[in-house]
């Protein structure tokens, strides 16, 4: 997949951010292309949605230790409420046997409701501080402003009392 346009991509939608997320956690760029490398060199396997021949949509998923991440995921400004983020769940669904979980701005309602629409679960508070830690290579700042979401596969070994392994 082309990075540049990745880049555009995350860049762009990151717009809805500004003025959302704590001030102390908005740069411009939203991501560098190096943070961008890094994740992609971590392990954040992007899939993407075109249309007309052109990138409208992102998103990545990363094998971590015993679940799958959903990571960055993005979709041009113009082309937001059409699907396009439906669809790459849908496809990374299918990539992986673990469970799934997300994290995003907890101020970031719209991404929380598009989750919760696809069938993710909020996290207990108690438990998503212990998960972004484990999981996710993130700031304490970033760890406080943010949430986390399940999917149903997460919560049934979570209360059948395997916990996040490890």
């Amino acid at each position: 997949m082309d990075v540049p346009v990745i880049f555009e991509i995350i860049n762009d939608a990151a717009g809805a951010y500004r003025g959302v997320i704590p001030t102390d956690c908005w740069a411009e760029p939203y991501m560098s292309g190096e943070e961008l490398r890094r994740e992609i060199e971590g392990g954040v396997q992007f899939w993407g949605v075109e249309e007309e021949g052109r990138l409208v949509g992102v998103m990545g998923i990363q094998h971590v230790r015993d679940v799958s991440l959903i990571r960055h995921a993005y979709v041009r400004t113009a082309k937001r409420q059409k699907g396009i983020g439906g669809k790459l769940l849908d496809v990374l669904r299918v990539q992986t046997s673990r469970p799934l979980l997300l994290g995003t701005w907890a101020a970031a309602t719209w991404a929380v409701r598009f989750y919760e629409k696809h069938g993710f679960r909020l996290v207990p508070p108690g438990e998503k501080d212990a998960l972004l830690k484990k999981y996710w290579n993130i700031s304490d700042r970033q760890v406080q402003t943010s949430v986390v979401l399940a999917d149903e596969k997460w919560f049934e070994q979570h209360v059948k009392g395997q916990g996040t392994g490890g």
